[in-house]
């Protein structure tokens, strides 16, 4: 079903690690954490400034795949691992897109089930690797049905 688009990818597209959005994360994730909300403490941090909670990548944009149109309901989180070379800190620029790294289905009880993998990825502003999320994407029977109609 989604075969020909392994190997497509977005536009780099261009998100601010904004430090009232990190508060806010971290304080719905339950981790207020100082070196997410302190200033003084990421001051005296090593990194000099605050950092984000691991998972606020999740919140970033990823850009759009031509063509790769998932519907916004019906969809299962299967899996999602992070791969970090360094914290994001407060206020830097993250460049972000997002590539289809394989799609395979399997048949079960309920019909056949499609997995998309993705890789989101994010770079500094000199294009150096920050982090990549890889994510699956579980697609139900009853959601292929609806995407091929």
């Amino acid at each position: 079903m989604f075969q020909s688009f392994i190997g497509a990818r977005s536009d780099k597209v261009k998100n601010r690690v904004e430090r009232g959005a990190v508060k806010k994360f971290a304080a719905a994730i339950g981790d207020l954490h100082p070196i997410y909300i302190d200033e003084e403490t990421g001051r005296n941090s090593r990194y000099k400034q605050n950092i984000a909670p691991p998972t606020f990548s999740r919140v970033f944009d990823y850009g759009t795949i031509d063509g790769l149109n998932l519907p916004a309901k019906g969809l299962i989180h299967g899996e999602q691992t992070y791969t970090f070379k360094r914290p994001l800190l407060v206020e830097e620029e993250v460049y972000c897109y997002t590539e289809i790294m394989d799609y395979y289905e399997k048949s079960g009880k309920n019909g056949k089930m499609g997995f998309l993998v993705l890789h989101n990825t994010g770079e500094d502003r000199n294009g150096e690797f920050l982090f990549k999320a890889k994510q699956v994407v579980i697609i139900t029977e009853t959601v292929r049905k609806e995407i091929s109609v």
